[in-house]
């Protein structure tokens, strides 16, 4: 299964979460808070724990914006590693470039993170990487090249975000717009709407 590319705002009323964290999506979910759709407000009945099982694999997916292959392939990942392996796999989700670039308020969202860094837009230790899903590592420096400065966009979402909540595991200077991925973050880090333990289960089953 591929990424998915359509209306964001339907997917986050559907799974009843703002996948793309951005105001935008949450007044959406604030005015309309149920599933999209003629039947939408209609109570359903109790789900199977499958069913419960897969949802919360496909909020953490969509949340991340990442193909079903892509996130099947981190988890398997995660798995193999020492260490808990709900918190490695989120760990590994939040080390992707486009998510780096998208937390550090470089983009609005992680869709056009994707696109920044494919256009060549982001520099890592200095070199230019186009691979949105490229592995950052504690001690990276994540800057914006110093044509990509110039774009409207990057510019706007720079000014637009500078003084918004930091994450403690990055740094951003919002003048150079020069950032380091400072280290991995931690469970409790995360302000994710998710439970990653079901996730386990989903894919262990």
């Amino acid at each position: 299964m591929g990424r998915y590319r359509g209306p964001i705002v339907k997917v986050a009323r559907h799974l009843g979460v703002n996948i793309a964290e951005t105001e935008k999506v949450q007044k959406y979910l604030d005015r309309r808070p149920y599933a999209p759709g003629q039947h939408g407000q209609k109570r359903k009945g109790r789900p199977s724990d499958f069913a419960v099982r897969l949802r919360e694999k496909q909020k953490l997916r969509f949340i991340y914006d990442v193909s079903e292959t892509q996130f099947r392939n981190l988890f398997e990942e995660a798995s193999r590693k020492k260490g808990v392996t709900g918190t490695v796999f989120l760990q590994l989700l939040e080390s992707r470039l486009d998510n780096v670039v998208f937390r550090m308020g470089i983009a609005s969202t992680r869709r056009q993170a994707r696109q920044f860094v494919r256009h060549g837009h982001i520099l890592v230790n200095g070199k230019r990487v186009n691979i949105p899903g490229y592995r950052v590592r504690p001690g990276d420096e994540i800057k914006v090249s110093e044509k990509a400065k110039k774009i409207d966009f990057i510019v706007q979402n720079v000014e637009r975000f500078k003084n918004r909540k930091s994450f403690p595991w990055l740094e951003f200077n919002a003048d150079t717009m020069t950032g380091r991925f400072l280290r991995l973050p931690e469970r409790e880090m995360l302000s994710l709407p998710v439970n990653e333990q079901l996730v386990i289960e989903f894919y262990s089953r």
